[in-house]
């Protein structure tokens, strides 16, 4: 069997084929996010594989009658099933994401979803070097090229709320001290606790750094050492 043609007339060989080689991709994929802990894992990439082959496999085996019949008025028009899959993976995909104010999740998860229906379809159909070529690049994007996205400098954001002395001078007086630390601090508002010396001052806290940096302790004992901490969170998502 030509790898780069959809034939006419399928054998159970050739479908079997199909549908082993899309578990294989879906598996080397999902083993990647599951390991990872994501969503999409192990189940998830070879089952939405396994339905975009099996779609794209019902499609070829109808390949003889598509088209308009003569005697019949209606029209057959094949490659509405493979769109269909694709729209309903667009939905799943979107499921995927979540979306809590600034904090943005499941974006690398739902395309995971995407390519590997896309494998599955272009199995599915025959094109089995496009197939594996598609497999491997998603493999090597989602394991090799995370080490390079993990040294990326990329913005951070957080909500810091600090306990100070009631005067307005203390807004002032933590973006100076973190400024040389490479923080920027946005002061938002000032809570005065009744009947107190002291109130709740809220910052919005920038910083630039590779996502391999982890957490900026660094920020919080450099606050601590000065002011009481009330709570601090994290606003920016650094896992994919």
């Amino acid at each position: 069997m030509n790898p780069m043609i959809m034939p006419l007339h399928l054998t159970w060989p050739d479908i079997a084929l199909r549908l082993v080689l899309t578990m294989i991709a879906g598996a080397v994929i999902g083993f990647n996010r599951g390991a990872r802990g994501h969503a999409a894992g192990l189940r998830t990439t070879i089952l939405v594989g396994l339905a975009a082959a099996a779609a794209m496999i019902q499609a070829n085996i109808l390949l003889p009658l598509g088209g308009k019949m003569t005697d019949s008025f209606a029209v057959m028009d094949l490659m509405r099933l493979p769109l269909g899959i694709l729209t309903g993976v667009g939905f799943i995909g979107g499921g995927a994401i979540l979306r809590r104010g600034d904090l943005v999740t499941g974006v690398t998860t739902a395309a995971t979803l995407w390519v590997v229906t896309v494998i599955g379809l272009c199995f599915g159909g025959g094109q089995l070097l496009l197939a594996v070529a598609a497999t491997v690049l998603s493999v090597i994007t989602l394991w090799t090229l995370k080490w390079f996205d993990l040294r990326i400098p990329r913005e951070h954001r957080a909500n810091l709320v600090i306990e100070a002395e009631d005067r307005p001078a203390a807004a002032g007086a933590l973006a100076k001290l973190v400024a040389p630390a490479g923080f920027v601090a946005l002061f938002h508002r000032m809570d005065r606790a009744a009947e107190s010396s002291k109130a709740d001052f809220h910052f919005e806290v920038s910083w630039r750094r590779p996502d391999l940096a982890g957490p900026p302790l660094d920020l919080l004992e450099l606050v601590a050492a000065r002011y009481c901490v009330v709570s601090f969170e994290l606003t920016s998502e650094t896992r994919h």
